[in-house]
This record gives C-alpha cells, sequence and structure tokens, in this order.
C-alpha cells in the first residue's frame, strides 16, 4: 500500500480537481431551457508532487479502493491504472504474508 501511496501521489492525482460547468440557452420567447454539464479531464502535475496534501489525499484514494473498492475520485490516467493494479495486486499479497505467517507457525510448532 505504501508503494500505492507514493505512486498515487506521483503520478496518479490530478493537478486540481475538475470542476463542472454548465452552459445554456434560453430559447427567444422563453420556455424549457437546456442545460449541458462538461467536465474537464484530469491533468497531470507539473510542479512539486511530494506534499502533505497531495500524501493525504493519496492516503485516502488508496484506502477506499482498497477497502471499499472504489475511491470515486477522479484520477488521471496513470492514477486509474494504479488503482486497478493495487486492487488486484494488495489482497493478493496479504494472503500470501496470511499463508507465509500460517508457514512459519507450523514449522516453528514441530
Amino acid at each position: 500500500m505504501l508503494v500505492t501511496i507514493v505512486l498515487m501521489m506521483c503520478f496518479g492525482l490530478p493537478k486540481d480537481s475538475p470542476t463542472q460547468e454548465a452552459t445554456g440557452t434560453v430559447p427567444p420567447g422563453g420556455g424549457k431551457v437546456t442545460f449541458e454539464i462538461e467536465k474537464n479531464d484530469p491533468r497531470s502535475p507539473t510542479g512539486n508532487r511530494i506534499t502533505g496534501e497531495r500524501f493525504e489525499k493519496a492516503v485516502n484514494v488508496t484506502f477506499n479502493s482498497v477497502v471499499f473498492r472504489s475511491s470515486g475520485q477522479d484520477l488521471t490516467t496513470a492514477g486509474t491504472y494504479i488503482e486497478m493494479t493495487s486492487r488486484f495486486l494488495e489482497p493478493t499479497l496479504a494472503a500470501l504474508a496470511a499463508l507465509a505467517a500460517l508457514a512459519v507457525r507450523s514449522r516453528i510448532r514441530r
């Protein structure tokens, strides 16, 4: 999980949270108003990637991804792949660690 947090801080979190923009048109003489909501693509940061704020957000994204199966955050393309990979690898590594602990326990008991 620590590797995932570091990767999220460096590559996965966008520079700023993408904002939604609503545009609409009002037909002449009144009537139905139509709004179109668009969200900008997340952009990778260009400046300092290792900050306390980014660390806190990376920890939240990683724990939400592992525990709740989806962080629900806007991530960069790299961040999306990092999250998918960690969702697969971290439970697998936890299971291997549990099996290793059982094997060591079995060895010690003999």
